[in-house]
């Protein structure tokens, strides 16, 4: 039942429009951003490093893909992903859960607005878009 549903996941995300392939990674990063405050608060500093790397990928990815010249906030949701992965690599180093909740404090709405302009999208009426994958980052093989 598991390789089904591995399956059904890696296809659901492989064949994803752009935009909701977005909020696939806000939705991982906000998880990824829970787990390690737990983590850190209960002592396992293991666990949390885990949780905190991947959140980092997933930060790096979305600087990676912005293109700050398509629209004038770019540059402004820039500056915010880069402060993100500063709060999210000292959090990994210093144990610190407050700067991963300061950072999940910043994540949630920018995850809200995706999600909005992402159905505004998707009723819209427009044509598919290609597929993308980015099953690493969002924890399916």
């Amino acid at each position: 039942m598991s390789d089904l549903r591995a399956r059904y996941l890696v296809d659901s995300v492989a064949t994803a429009s752009p935009a909701r392939l977005l909020t696939l990674l806000y939705d991982r990063l906000l998880l990824d951003l829970h787990r390690a405050t737990s983590a850190l608060e209960s002592g396992d500093r293991g666990g949390a490093g885990t949780h905190l790397a991947h959140a980092q990928d997933i930060v790096c990815e979305l600087i990676a893909t912005l293109d700050v010249s398509a629209w004038e906030g770019g540059n402004r949701l820039m500056s915010l992903y880069g402060w993100v992965l500063n709060e999210l690599l000292t959090a990994g180093t210093t144990g610190d859960a407050a700067r991963v909740e300061a950072c999940r404090g910043v994540v949630a709405p920018l995850a809200e607005a995706w999600h909005e302009a992402a159905d505004a999208l998707a009723g819209a009426d427009r044509p598919a878009a290609e597929p993308v994958a980015a099953t690493g980052l969002l924890g399916v093989a």
